[in-house]
């Protein structure tokens, strides 16, 4: 008993030695907090490098800068501007802005070198401390990172000054602004393992067994050769299952080098859509007993395969990839990132049937790809919007021949460990081929090649949108082909090029506004739009000349199996790109045929100057996150198994009393009855490549739809739809993960009748109060029409909703209450847990 009781006490120091060892060899902490900011707009070079000339000084004076923390968009609260392009959402991104933060590191410490990591920061990146330059980095959606060490002060005030400068005609969207996503301040040693420079593969050999590769770059930058050893720990939900000690290394002074080690796991628990197992590997490195690093990574065991005539095989099972299309903004939060928004857009994904995202088309943040880990996710992982050839005057392009190798290799260093990643897109719709037809291949073989300089596990692809792209010779510069709207080429291409993989790397584009629809219904894609409100009909028929009506798509993906999915443009509206009532020529770079451009030409003369619309009309959902009809439609295919109906449009149209108003139903079931009142309007059945029933011809009255859904003959399910009463309550509804202790709070809010139904064209404004633990910190409705400011304590409502999301500020009770004029006050209490 004495014995053990021994053994548990040195166990105990041993563990407590370990630990204050850890906190000294390595540490990374969040550096997000006490931050001053300031807007100084759009700026001349000579007036930018006066700012770089005083700003970056320690004496320099900022008491009167805004204190803020990270991460921040300067420009979602806007105010928008009639003035500024739509295309990039009317929000004042462009121009200077600068950070500067005042810290204190102690010493005398064994920790040789300091490091300041930006996850991400937009853009043009500028960093000095304590009035010296120690670098920048052009890309605005990357991860990189400044080494600090020859400039920083011990026991005493640094100084740190970042300079972002977001030049004009920079982006064809809304890309943020600022310092937006998390900073990481981090402390290692002189011998060391290499940022990012831990690789972990894994490899299924059996159903018993898995390979793990763990390869470890490590540098020395010391003046002595170094002698040392590697311990690897693998933890499965924190509890150790395998534990190997690697055979002495050595390294010379001034060397960067990789060390390889192997392990075999028994009874591996894979990684997959369903069931999305994460390992925690835990690396330690040894000079004798001493440890002098260790670094920790999360990766998941699972196989893929691509087959050019069978599909997409994740662990051996074939999936189909039914994927969407994301920017990176949160919509009324903008880009400043946030994991709990993050998590919410994909839970709403999910719930539709979506297992796939590509990232259009740029790196997005850690967290988001950490969560797609966690959530099991689908990840095409896009670097690049273009090469060498710019799309608007000042974008990458210029950058592009310096800073690609360094892009690509931050970008892939740090996301090859993700098992969500299945593939690395090297870009978009490129236009290199100005530069003649060798040259693009060129310009796609080197980022080809530089890709898998750094992860030949997975394939390169990239998105195309010009036909020639996949039969002209560029198609064999890449693994895998990505046509952007083309589902009439796909067998073509696959006749044409029988041993590549293809997928809809950009689908559909149908365009809508939530709950707003125009009649009369017609099928031509092009229409579909009212030029005096800017909004586009919601019986999703209507998308750019390029595009289609999601059904076009599903029936080639159906028709196609050897397709590996498809990636819908787009799961949620965003700022910027406000097709059809857009200004901004470079929508024309994606038609070829010059009578198209012309008709589109003119069609932007006649509306597109003069247009309201801020953001996108492509989203599955809104700004918000608020369901359109189409969120149904998809939903309807990608989960066929779920009983589900849901009817459109909505059935006030008191002033379409006796004239044509169609109805349409999604649903998962193959046959339906549509009642209005009571009355059958006839059975619908769905032919093969059909995906919605249609009544073309109801006429209006108000009162109740029914509709009555069977699958295979039996019943499968209901729905209804019901001509709503006179407004009578403001319903707060807290969004199921809202009453915890998570720090962002969304409430849906509902105009409604009487009898609980909603309103859906009523837009009356909504004012809102906080009392208790929270504030708000920003307002939404889905409209893309609207420029009331994101942030702020009202919002009118768009087609009966609108949106409030609060940010705790402590733990207790939190009251959010909402009044509009002529209507009783509502209120909604949360408690924390």
């Amino acid at each position: 008993m004495k014995k053990r009781l021994i053994q548990t006490l040195c166990l105990y120091l041993l563990f407590i030695l370990n630990s204050q060892a850890d906190d000294q060899v390595r540490t990374r902490e969040l550096f997000n907090d006490s931050w001053k900011f300031q807007y100084f707009g759009i700026l001349d070079e000579s007036a930018v490098d006066k700012l770089s000339h005083d700003l970056p000084k320690e004496t320099f004076n900022d008491s009167s800068w805004r204190e803020l923390s990270l991460p921040h968009d300067w420009a979602i609260e806007g105010p928008f501007q009639k003035s500024l392009p739509n295309r990039t959402g009317k929000l004042p991104w462009q121009g200077v802005g600068v950070y500067r933060k005042t810290f204190k590191v102690s010493g005398p410490s064994v920790l040789d070198r300091f490091f300041i990591d930006f996850d991400g920061a937009m853009s043009h990146a500028k960093v000095w401390l304590n009035g010296k330059y120690l670098g920048m980095w052009p890309n605005g959606y990357n991860s990189f990172r400044i080494e600090l060490t020859k400039a920083i002060h011990l026991d005493k005030q640094n100084h740190l000054c970042v300079i972002l400068n977001n030049p004009i005609n920079s982006s064809r969207w809304y890309p943020g602004a600022g310092i937006y996503r998390n900073v990481w301040l981090v402390k290692t040693g002189d011998f060391a393992v290499s940022h990012n420079g831990i690789f972990v593969q894994s490899k299924v050999l059996d159903q018993r067994s898995a390979e793990i590769k763990i390869q470890v770059e490590l540098e020395n930058r010391t003046q002595a050769k170094k002698t040392f050893s590697l311990v690897h720990k693998l933890f499965d939900a924190s509890a150790l299952v395998l534990e190997k000690k690697s055979s002495v290394f050595e390294l010379e002074s001034g060397m960067k080098s990789e060390f390889n080690e192997q392990l075999i796991l028994q009874n591996p628990k894979l990684w997959g859509i369903e069931k999305p197992h994460l390992y925690k590997l835990k690396t330690y490195v040894y000079e004798g007993e001493k440890l002098v690093d260790q670094v920790e990574n999360t990766f998941g065991i699972r196989s893929i395969n691509f087959d050019a005539n069978k599909g997409f095989f994740l662990n051996g099972k074939k999936i189909k990839l039914k994927g969407v299309c994301l920017h990176h903004d949160l919509g009324p939060l903008g880009t400043a990132v946030d994991t709990e928004a993050i998590a919410r857009r994909l839970d709403l994904l999910k719930e539709m049937g979506c297992n796939a995202i590509r990232t259009a088309h740029n790196p997005f943040c850690p967290d988001f790809m950490d969560l797609c880990d966690q959530k099991g996710f689908l990840v095409v992982n896009e670097l690049f919007d273009g090469w060498a050839s710019p799309k608007t005057e000042n974008d990458y392009a210029k950058h592009f021949f310096e800073w690609y190798k360094k892009d690509v290799a931050n970008f892939v260093r740090r996301d090859r460990n993700h098992p969500s990643v299945i593939m690395w897109s090297s870009g978009n719709e490129v236009r290199d081929g100005y530069f003649g037809k060798e040259k693009l291949f060129e310009h796609s073989r080197m980022l080809s090649k530089e890709f898998k300089l750094h992860d030949s596990t997975r394939p390169v692809t990239v998105g195309c949108d010009n036909i020639w792209f996949g039969f002209g010779g560029f198609q064999k510069t890449v693994d895998l082909f990505g046509f952007n709207y083309k589902p009439h080429k796909y067998q073509e291409f696959h006749e044409k090029n029988p041993a590549i993989p293809i997928m809809g790397s950009e689908t559909a584009s149908t365009v809508s506004s939530r709950g707003e629809y125009v009649f009369p219904v017609v099928g031509d894609k092009n229409q579909g739009y009212d030029p005096k409100t800017f909004h586009m009909s919601s019986y999703d028929l209507y998308a750019p000349e390029w595009a289609s009506a999601p059904d076009v798509e599903f029936a080639a993906q159906d028709k196609y199996d050897f397709v590996l999915g498809e990636f819908v443009w787009t799961g949620f509206d965003y700022f910027g790109e406000p097709t059809p009532f857009n200004n901004d020529p470079s929508i024309l770079s994606n038609l070829k045929d010059p009578k198209q451009i012309k008709k589109l030409e003119e069609k932007m003369k006649r509306m597109g100057g003069a247009a309201p619309s801020k953001s996108s009309y492509f989203g599955i959902m809104d700004l918000c996150g608020f369901k359109k009809d189409r969120f149904y439609l998809y939903q309807a295919k990608w989960r066929p198994g779920l009983p589900m109906a849901h009817i459109l449009p909505h059935w006030n149209w008191s002033e379409r009393s006796g004239q044509i108003t169609p109805v349409h139903v999604y649903s998962s079931g193959d046959e339906a009855e549509l009642f209005l009142n009571g009355k059958s309007l006839g059975v619908r059945k769905k032919a093969k490549y059909e995906y919605r029933f249609r009544w073309d011809d109801v006429i209006y009255e108000s009162g109740q739809l029914k509709v009555i859904v069977k699958k295979k003959g039996a019943l499968w399910t209901e729905a209804f739809m019901k001509t709503s009463g006179a407004a009578e309550v403001l319903h707060l509804e807290a969004e199921e993960k809202s009453n915890d202790t998570s720090p962002l709070i969304f409430i849906k809010v509902k105009l409604l009748d009487a009898k609980g139904s909603l309103v859906p064209r009523d837009d009356r404004e909504v004012e809102f109060s906080v009392e208790g633990d929270a504030e708000i910190v920003a307002v939404g409705n889905g409209d893309p029409t609207s420029h009331e400011p994101n942030k702020s304590n009202k919002r009118k409502l768009f087609n009966g909703l609108c949106q409030v999301i609060m940010k705790r500020t402590g733990s207790g009770l939190i009251r959010l209450t909402a009044k509009s004029k002529g209507m009783k006050s509502s209120s909604i209490e949360l408690k924390s847990h």
